[in-house]
């Protein structure tokens, strides 16, 4: 999986399509992402310590990352990711549109 918390994605098709946001959790075991803004979902809660109100919680749930791409830095544009290899063996993760190394995602 290509994609990393902290990164810009948009969504690129189902009922949020066009949404922009901030991924912030990647589950790789089911290839999901959790985008802030995005995919909301509403939730009844019991009263308890943390929530004593209770009540319906709307939160974000996850998405497929085959329905999200990543923002290209640059243009600001929906873009691939692609990898290259430095000279001293590390790698840098590249957008395919513009050829801009990309953040290693920030936590």
């Amino acid at each position: 999986m290509k994609l990393r918390k902290g990164d810009d994605v948009v969504v690129i098709s189902g009922e949020d399509r066009g949404k922009r946001g901030k991924v912030l959790r990647v589950v790789r075991e089911k290839q999901r992402v959790v985008v802030q803004g995005v995919n909301f979902i509403r939730r009844h809660s019991r009263p308890s310590q943390a929530n004593p109100q209770g009540g319906i919680v709307e939160r974000e749930a996850a998405l497929h990352v085959s329905n999200v791409m990543l923002v290209d830095p640059r243009g600001g544009r929906a873009t691939r990711v692609g990898t290259r290899v430095n000279e001293d063996g590390t790698r840098d993760r590249v957008a395919r549109r513009s050829g801009e190394v990309l953040p290693s995602g920030g936590k």
